[in-house]
């Protein structure tokens, strides 16, 4: 009787132990989705793009962005997001870059590229419907080396004409809010028509700013304004959205009991502000989470969990601080062992989880 009892607990033990494992396997693959990486290298050759593909084909990544460095020949570029694409299977990644024109542009002519204006030339001398077919072009070219997402664009509304990341490289259409509106649903369209998917950028605004996130710490909360989520509620309106970047921004209203959580890493930044007023259910991305306004004052730990929880759907990595392969293993662990710990964070990963697959079965269409 005994042997027949601790027979029972042991199957009893086994069996909860397989369903630990195979539910902390669920966690991880759909965590995975959420984590959009940085890599070096510039050839599908390299062991850098190769290592990544890995990743993609196991699951442990859902994109990756190329920086300036990735690209050595539009050849080589193409040849790198074929591998991507086919290690993703029937899961496609997003292979994302900062293409907006002018100055902040990953693809240029020394590598055989056509490159377009600033936004802010383009507002000046296209009109809407122009500026459209200038985007439609650039995102057919892009759609053609196996890029699917762009991140762009830029909505941030001209305020201060001496910001040292908007208006000194001419990021930004205009300081009238409409305008911004007009010129940014030309930048969508034009990219919806190539079939490449667009982030806005960067809630809720980087256009008053003083300074520049990717240094440090940076304060809106006197300069910011509501006309500069004008663009973001008339694009919610017309359904021009397929993603919003979150900043590294402070607002004092984003936080309560004197916390210094930067709009990233603000559950009240998100979702009463950007989701519940604008009725926004689609994806947020944060920007680069090793800024200078994040790594300098917030732990690994503490920049993933609190990244999730305030309501980002995908976590963006360079990968420059200190680049190395492992740091998606490192995020995912940390992701799966809050989950365990806290239901309430395992349904955040499903639910940012649902809003990733949704888009990117458009990917698929």
């Amino acid at each position: 009787m005994i042997r027949r009892l601790l027979i029972a607990m042991l199957v009893i033990s086994t069996a909860l132990s397989a369903s630990v494992t195979a539910q902390a396997q669920d966690i991880r693959a759909k965590a995975g989705q959420m984590l959009l990486l940085g890599f070096q290298g510039d050839s599908a050759a390299n062991d850098w793009p190769r290592g990544m593909a890995a990743l993609i084909r196991d699951g442990k990544i859902g994109g990756l962005m190329y920086l300036k460095y990735n690209v050595a020949s539009l050849n080589a570029v193409k040849s790198m997001n074929q591998m991507f694409l086919e290690a993703g299977g029937r899961v496609p990644p997003f292979i994302a870059l900062d293409q907006e024109g002018g100055y902040i542009e990953r693809l240029t002519e020394a590598v055989g590229f056509e490159e377009i204006p600033t936004a802010q030339w383009i507002a000046e001398n296209r009109s809407p419907r122009q500026a459209e077919n200038v985007y439609k072009s650039l995102a057919s070219s892009l759609r053609a080396l196996g890029f699917n997402l762009n991140f762009g664009p830029v909505v941030d509304v001209n305020v201060n004409p001496s910001n040292p990341i908007i208006a000194k490289y001419g990021r930004s259409y205009s300081a009238d809010p409409a305008k911004v509106s007009a010129y940014a649903r030309a930048f969508v369209e034009g990219h919806r028509a190539a079939g490449v998917l667009t982030a806005l950028k960067h809630f809720p605004g980087h256009g008053s700013s003083t300074g520049d996130t990717h240094e440090g710490f940076v304060d809106i909360s006197q300069s910011w304004s509501q006309a500069e989520m004008q663009p973001y509620a008339a694009l919610a309106q017309s359904g021009d959205i397929d993603m919003v970047m979150s900043s590294h921004l402070f607002m004092d209203r984003f936080n309560q009991d004197g916390g210094q959580a930067p709009a990233s890493l603000s559950p009240i930044g998100i979702k009463f502000f950007l989701r519940q007023p604008l009725r926004y259910d689609g994806v947020v991305i944060t920007d680069d989470l090793e800024m200078g306004a994040i790594r300098k004052h917030f732990s690994l730990s503490e920049t993933v969990i609190n990244a999730v929880n305030a309501g980002n759907d995908i976590l963006l990595f360079s990968n420059t601080v200190s680049p190395h392969l492992g740091l998606a293993d490192e995020i995912l662990d940390i992701m799966v062992t809050e989950a365990e710990r806290d239901p309430a964070f395992a349904a955040r990963i499903d639910e940012s989880y649902g809003r990733i697959m949704a888009l990117k079965s458009r990917l698929r269409g």
